[in-house]
């Protein structure tokens, strides 16, 4: 059996900012195995940034770049423009620290293609069922402006895959990147590569990430938090804390002379 267009690069993204926090993130999906590698770019207080359909990873650092030197998203989108010569085979996103936002859509892209932007946030995709997929994603983040970022980005890619994502059905890689305003470390950093549910691997692997962010963004400049099983019991009650180790193990258990 052969299955044609299984690893098109149709791609739906949503960039976003966090008004309350100033936190900046990006969540991607798509069914090319690992996504996150070369897509989503963010730095704190600085900007977020994805560039994909035919990508060059060179163009996110290099947005980073002029946005840190002062270049708002639409001044930086324009210097693109003019730096890249294959940009009507890229679809970029670009949001910066004042949620600022812009973006391109390359006329070489895989219909439909296309976007929603609008202050702090860009939601973008080529190779889609339509424009609903955009729009879906677009209210889901306006409609959740309460929640913390990595939430709203993840409920914006659900609902453009509720919407009907992308044209050949398939998804197996999404990435999820967001950094706060002062951390050393982004807030949060995960990525399903390869899984033929990746959004609810995705859901699965925060729930399980989530209580440890505050031990993992303070720990540089706070060593003597100490080992993180220890840090959870200090900060869980012990019911919470047999479920989330339950959870954690996935029914493995250490070796008997751990």
């Amino acid at each position: 059996m052969s299955v044609e267009g299984f690893l098109n690069s149709d791609t739906f993204t949503i960039i976003g900012r966090c008004q309350r926090t100033g936190m900046l993130g990006v969540c991607v999906a798509t069914s090319p195995i690992a996504v996150a590698s070369r897509c989503p770019f963010v730095k704190a207080g600085i900007g977020a940034v994805s560039i994909q359909a035919f990508t060059d990873p060179r163009l996110g650092p290099l947005a980073l770049k002029l946005l840190e030197i002062g270049y708002s998203a639409p001044k930086v989108l324009k210097e693109l423009q003019q730096s890249d010569t294959e940009l009507e085979m890229r679809q970029i996103g670009i949001v910066d620290k004042d949620g600022n936002s812009s973006v391109h859509s390359g006329k070489k892209n895989i219909n439909w293609y296309g976007s929603v932007n609008n202050k702090n946030y860009v939601a973008m995709g080529n190779g889609l069922v339509g424009e609903v997929v955009v729009g879906a994603m677009a209210n889901a983040f306006e409609n959740s402006q309460e929640e913390w970022l990595e939430d709203r980005l993840i409920k914006a890619i659900t609902a453009g895959y509720e919407a009907g994502g992308q044209i050949n059905g398939l998804l197996f890689s999404i990435g999820l990147l967001v950094k706060d305003r002062d951390e050393v470390i982004s807030r949060v950093d995960l990525r399903v590569d390869h899984n033929k549910e990746p959004i609810k691997e995705l859901k699965r692997i925060l729930d399980i990430y989530r209580p440890m962010i505050p031990y993992y963004t303070n720990r540089p400049s706070n060593p003597e938090l100490g080992e993180p099983e220890q840090w959870l019991r200090n900060n869980m009650s012990e019911t919470e804390f047999k479920k989330y180790q339950q959870d954690y193990l996935l029914g493995c258990t250490p070796k008997d002379s751990w």
